[in-house]
């Protein structure tokens, strides 16, 4: 069964908990109040059910099901359709995991299709129903807990890339350098996959707010836009931590292949040294090995000698001056 938890709110208090979706709907029609409906997963029969009780738009109705979606508002006659995606860090992979949590808004309902184990809504639930005051401002009330909590789950993400951006400038200097190439174009992905997470909530929550400034003389809108203007808050340090984050990753790149090339030119200086040292005793050795009869100092008694003295001078005198210009 995909229903975690359905139940009827009136004046911020749990009036009804159904045994059925049917149940629900019957329940809402009597009681009043708003309907709070918790699907996992569901498949399209189930949601099917919702959809035509609450006249959910198809092309909604698709996306929820299919999964697969941005971070999104969409609005369908006076109906809200959200798309969040929640993500929490794998210690032990040091991975970030995504997920999806689709949210239908109306006047007397709240639909969320949650996508992923996180966020436990279960936990937002229940710190609603200890806190009267925000249910009793109706369905956006119950969506501005969702995404506030999906924010807040958002700091120990940033937390963990950013270990790993500190990890990655640490091996730049070590002898890890030559592959730590791969890592960083690795993290890079994983943070702009975070940053399509979470930049798109900036212009969400202002459409929300925006909506709720309409309706003047209304004091619930008001507190429930100070309400969403601090989780905007939250959101834009997110946003430009991921940024930061995002920046760095490129200037270790840049960094990295910097550091690549350096040594590869320092391999070529000792290269080029060593080749060079060895050049001058092969050259004289290479002209007394050409076995000519006529060729001068063939009988100089000290000939032999003076040639590896000489071979052995060129020879010093190289690696001496390499080694003062840090070629050797």
């Amino acid at each position: 069964m995909t229903v975690i938890d359905d139940a009827i709110y009136v004046d911020g208090r749990r009036v009804a908990t159904p045994a059925g979706l049917q149940d629900t709907f019957e329940a809402l029609q009597e009681h009043g109040g708003f309907a709070w409906i918790g699907l996992y997963r569901p498949d399209a029969a189930e949601l099917g059910i919702v959809a035509e009780e609450f006249q959910l738009h198809p092309l909604a109705v698709e996306d929820a099901l299919k999964g697969h979606q941005r971070a999104k508002l969409d609005h369908f006659g006076e109906t809200l359709f959200v798309v969040l995606r929640p993500a929490r860090y794998l210690d032990e992979t040091e991975k970030v995991e995504f997920g999806e949590v689709h949210t239908f808004i109306g006047e007397d309902f709240l639909v969320a299709v949650r996508h992923a184990e996180s966020p436990n809504l279960a936990l937002v639930r229940a710190r609603l129903e200890a806190a009267p005051e925000l249910l009793s401002h109706g369905p956006l009330g119950v969506f501005y807990a969702i995404i506030d909590e999906v924010v807040d789950r958002y700091q120990p993400v940033l937390q963990g890339l950013e270990d790993d951006v500190d990890e990655i400038e640490q091996q730049l200097f070590s002898d890890q350098a030559g592959t730590v190439a791969k890592r960083i174009y690795d993290l890079s992905g994983e943070v702009m996959d975070f940053q399509r997470a979470t930049k798109p909530l900036i212009a969400l929550i202002e459409a929300i707010r925006v909506d709720l400034g309409r309706r003047h003389g209304d004091p619930s809108a008001l507190e429930l836009r100070r309400s969403f203007r601090d989780v905007l808050d939250h959101v834009l340090r997110v946003v430009e931590k991921t940024e930061e984050l995002k920046q760095n990753l490129q200037n270790a790149l840049s960094v990295n292949a910097t550091l690549v090339a350096q040594r590869q030119n320092d391999a070529m200086k000792k290269i080029s040294g060593w080749a060079a040292i060895i050049f001058a005793p092969t050259l004289i050795s290479g002209i007394y090995g050409m076995n000519f009869v006529r060729m001068p100092e063939l009988h100089f008694l000290w000939g032999y000698p003076a040639a590896l003295l000489v071979m052995l001078a060129f020879a010093v005198f190289l690696y001496v001056m390499f080694k003062k210009r840090s070629w050797l």
